[in-house]
């Protein structure tokens, strides 16, 4: 959606502020191809010059050094790109900001970290734009979106498998994921488990973080079909060549899941198109925002497959992905992180309840939370701000 601009008038952009937290983990959160120690999070602010403001949050889990650069850019790179501007349009600003640092990406070979930011700063712009519009951003951009969504928990690894399920459950999901990709036996063990604990209403999803190579794949479709998993996740590097996702489509029998690494309209536009993906999950924290995800996911549906965002981060990242999905509609499932991270809550005020497998909404404004920064004071990291000159 592009906000009319003679409709709709947004003063100038006066502050743009960024923090930088992270909470140390008791426990590791484990993944095939490495360890968080801590859980970062890199949250933007923007402010125009009535005093209205809008939150986004900027993908920086691995490595968590990271978060403090994010936080440079934005402060050193995008801000004054955007300070002094009419930013009543985001999705303007999203394409206009994506061309000009174009060639700052080809010089730095950072394509990442400035998609991240520009990401986390349309977030911030669309929450700010509904705030003024007095409209939960899922009604800015599809007047019917839903008020419900429903929800899987993530993360899950099988050391602690039956503890965080149960914890899940009593919570009020109904549909878990658990990570994969340590050694073929103990991804049959730990996926037989699960399957175990779940009743005939719940539903199981694998995720291999890009664990295997193309044969190894295969075998492991084979051996895990029995189980009948929802989908399974990168089971291949992000990068694989097409045909080796053909061939491992042609043989598997579980639904191949992939999108959380591809970062341009072109990369999903072929996912879409090359018929090896039963569902495709773009991170709106590491590319597009609002702007460009919101377009993908109505693509996405339209080519009958299933859209399910994917998320692993704290609150505002994770309330964007709830008002993207509920504005596009279709049968995905919004992915929620079940490991601790006070910054999941505190972040994203009130913070949302379970109830049977489904998160209702809250029908506040913008993002529909309010970020209690005073609380989360003892994870601050860094701060930042910016005002023009």
């Amino acid at each position: 959606m592009v906000l009319n601009s003679s409709e709709y008038k947004l003063p100038k952009l006066t502050r743009v502020q960024t923090y930088v937290y992270r909470f140390p983990l008791a426990t590791p959160v484990v993944t095939s191809f490495g360890e968080m120690h801590d859980r970062p999070a890199v949250i933007v602010r923007v402010e125009d010059s009535d005093g209205a403001y809008g939150w986004g949050e900027i993908w920086c889990n691995f490595p968590s050094c990271g978060a403090e650069h994010r936080a440079r850019l934005v402060d050193t790179v995008v801000a004054g790109k955007i300070l002094g501007q009419d930013c009543a349009d985001p999705a303007a600003v999203f394409r206009r900001l994506t061309t000009e640092l174009h060639v700052l990406g080809l010089q730095t070979a950072e394509f990442g970290p400035i998609a991240q930011v520009l990401a986390g700063v349309d977030i911030a712009l669309w929450d700010l734009a509904a705030r003024r519009n007095k409209l939960p951003i899922r009604k800015l951009l599809q007047a019917t979106a839903r008020d419900t969504v429903p929800v899987y928990a993530s993360g899950i690894h099988a050391s602690t498998m039956e503890q965080t399920v149960a914890a899940a459950r009593d919570a009020g999901y109904r549909a878990y994921k658990l990570k994969v990709g340590f050694g073929a036996a103990k991804d049959m063990n730990a996926t037989r488990r699960l399957r175990e604990l779940l009743g005939s209403n719940e539903r199981m999803m694998l995720d291999a973080n890009q664990a295997w190579d193309l044969p190894s794949a295969i075998d492991m479709v084979r051996q895990l079909g029995e189980f009948q998993p929802d989908w399974l996740e990168e089971p291949l590097a992000a990068d694989a060549p097409v045909d080796a996702w053909r061939a491992l489509k042609h043989a598997s029998a579980i639904p191949l899941a992939a999108g959380e690494n591809m970062r341009s309209d072109a990369e999903f536009s072929a996912a879409i198109a090359c018929g090896v993906f039963s569902v495709v999950q773009p991170d709106m924290c590491k590319w597009g925002g609002f702007t460009a995800c919101h377009p993908v996911a109505l693509r996405v549906l339209a080519a009958d497959l299933k859209y399910c965002p994917h998320y692993l981060g704290a609150g505002i990242g994770l309330m964007a992905s709830a008002q993207l999905l509920a504005a596009a509609g279709g049968s995905g499932l919004l992915e929620v992180d079940c490991n601790p991270n006070p910054l999941r809550e505190l972040l994203a005020h009130p913070y949302p309840s379970v109830v049977d497998g489904s998160m209702r909404l809250p029908d506040n404004a913008g993002l529909g939370i309010e970020p209690q920064l005073e609380q989360a004071t003892q994870w601050l990291c860094y701060t930042t701000t910016a005002t023009p000159d």
